[in-house]
């Protein structure tokens, strides 16, 4: 490759200086003072202009870096990432593929809104009650193995879809329950492939990389119902569900290529209910990830109403069946992957609350043209723009949420941002199936629309997310402390005494509460901060962990935030001596 031509600026003459004796040669003859004064500014000129050269191409290599990893394809130039990433893409069409399957043949079983609107309601919910489980387990387990499990998991229920088809003994209820346990198997490996997605790209492509993740979901949205639909139009049900689980199989046989090396925590694994309890407790003390939460929960609470009625809306328009079911999901697909490719544009052009709004009222007029679309062709657009706005949201608050979480709670953080959506998405498909069989369909449709606009609006203004950005990449900063005789299985409780300026109390208890939050994010069970009456300068920072093993496990969750935080506590302490910490086993 050619070296890189970088014009190069003149440079500006400096002041005159005198010449340094030392740095004649040797030898050289003597110089007059005009003649050491030419010389000087040469050097300086020559020195300069090297300088400005090295800056330009330093700002120029900087340059083509950025433009390289805000490149919506930057991350498939990973071998492992494209490798997952052609295995999620598999894995999604076998999840759009037996979601239209089953929503298709609740069609034939029965004309009920509410129970073809439970069908998506059946997908999605075991993603709401099993999603923080299954996080723990993420960050627990072997992610490589824990993913291979889930999808010989979706390849049996499918099988046993097949089987009962194929037997005449499908049922209403019989299906219902076939898809949530379809269901469980989505819950299983939706975090550990989102807490994986950071481990592949770096932190600038990481955007790109959940803009990728949204590609394949919308490419197996258009891929999926066009398998789905030609093989119900030509074979029948059962023959989805039996390419179900070969494409299932073969993402599993794949993923077992991927040589990652796990590493286990030499304090042992966490045990799943107190992992669990540090998942929720981290996002409850992290304001960004409760703000996000607010934000996805709403947007897919309403936004659901379209998805789930849309058998219902393809049957309702001219000529249609289940080719205009599929015709308008793949539209719905084909507009997010077209945004895809704009993302990163929209990201630097626009905050990212700007971006939601914005994709939400979209999403709700691309609702309210369905509710009264007579034809396909008003139907497509509809859809193509829907999906374009569904896409944008989605990312938008995925991004901010892998940026508001640490790696080491990364699939319990995501798997209960999963849970929001699952769960908002579910009790969506129940609202809204139950307004339409109250009313109607398109009035469902338009109140949804309306009302989802409305919330989202109300929540921006009183969840702002107004925390700045932490820096939580993984510091040793803290030593862990060693014990002659560790403590038992019991809690612990560490407490930090500082002795303050009485003045600057007010400062202090401030950042005190930042240290509360941080405390608990790592997984304490109890923050306090005690003041002594009789010497208003002494305060005491109490700590309590669930056992001596867990709070080691605090030492290896520190980031460079919480080092930050220390430098500012410390900053406030007057004493002498740096504020003593005792450590005490509770009997």
């Amino acid at each position: 490759m050619p070296p890189l031509a970088v014009p190069q600026k003149p440079a500006q003459p400096s002041a005159p200086a005198a010449p340094d004796p030392q740095a004649l040669a040797p030898g050289a003859p003597p110089q007059d003072g005009a003649a050491a004064e030419r010389a000087a500014r040469t050097a300086d000129l020559a020195h300069r202009t090297e300088e400005s050269v090295a800056a330009e191409l330093e700002h120029g290599a900087a340059a083509l870096n950025q433009a390289a990893s805000l490149s919506p394809l930057a991350p498939l130039s990973v071998p492992v990432f494209r490798m997952l990433w052609l295995t999620w893409v598999a894995a999604n069409t076998c999840m759009w593929m037996n979601d239209v399957a089953a929503a298709w043949l609740m069609t034939t079983l029965t004309t009920s809104p509410i129970l073809v609107a439970l069908v998506q309601s059946a997908s999605t919910l075991p993603v709401f009650l099993l999603g923080l489980p299954s996080g723990a387990l993420a960050d627990i387990l072997d992610r490589r193995r824990y993913f291979i499990a889930t999808q010989f998991w979706v390849a049996a229920v499918a099988v046993v879809l097949a089987v009962a088809i194929a037997a005449g003994g499908m049922t209403a209820p019989l299906l219902l329950a076939l898809t949530f346990a379809n269901g469980i198997g989505l819950a299983m490996r939706w975090p550990v492939f989102a807490a994986i997605v950071p481990e592949l790209v770096s932190r600038p492509q990481l955007p790109a990389a959940l803009a990728l993740n949204g590609v394949a979901m919308n490419a197996s949205r258009i891929m999926g119902p066009l398998l789905a639909g030609a093989i119900i139009a030509s074979a029948g049900s059962a023959w989805v569900f039996v390419l179900n689980a070969a494409l299932s199989l073969l993402a599993a046989f794949t993923i077992m290529r991927w040589k990652r090396v796990h590493t286990p925590s030499p304090l042992g694994r966490e045990r799943l209910a107190s992992a669990m309890r540090v998942g929720v407790q981290f996002v409850r003390q992290s304001p960004r990830m409760r703000a996000v939460l607010w934000r996805i929960s709403i947007f897919f609470l309403h936004a659901t109403a379209l998805l789930a009625l849309l058998p219902l809306l393809a049957k309702g328009l001219e000529g249609g069946g289940a080719g205009t079911f599929t015709l308008l999901l793949a539209s719905m697909g084909a507009g997010a992957i077209t945004a895809a490719m704009f993302l990163p544009r929209l990201r630097q052009a626009m905050a990212r609350d700007v971006l939601v709004i914005r994709g939400t009222a979209l999403q709700a007029a691309a609702t309210g043209v369905m509710a009264v679309a007579p034809n396909v062709y008003v139907a497509v657009p509809a859809m193509f723009v829907g999906g374009m706005a569904w896409i944008t949201t989605a990312n938008s608050l995925s991004v901010s949420a892998q940026l508001a979480l640490p790696n080491w709670v990364r699939a319990r953080g995501m798997s209960i941002y999963q849970m929001a959506i699952m769960g908002s998405t579910a009790l969506g498909a129940a609202v809204w199936g139950q307004v339409a069989t109250w009313s109607n369909v398109h009035v469902s449709l338009g109140i949804a629309a309306v009302t989802g606009v409305l919330a989202m609006l109300l929540v921006q203004r009183l969840v702002a997310d107004r925390s700045m950005e932490e820096d939580l990449s993984p510091s040793r900063a803290f030593k862990a402390p060693v014990a002659d005789a560790p403590p038992g299985t019991g809690p612990l409780v560490v407490t930090i005494e500082y002795f303050i300026d009485p003045a600057r109390a007010t400062e202090f208890r401030a950042v005190m509460q930042e240290s509360r939050r941080s405390r608990l994010r790592q997984g304490a069970l109890d923050w306090q901060l005690l003041h002594d009456i009789s010497r208003p300068a002494r305060y005491v920072e109490r700590i309590e962990d669930e056992s001596w093993t867990e709070h080691l496990r605090r030492f290896d969750r520190v980031t460079a935030s919480d080092v930050a935080l220390r430098e500012r506590k410390l900053a406030f302490h007057v004493g002498d001596a740096p504020p003593v910490v005792t450590r005490w086993a509770v009997e």
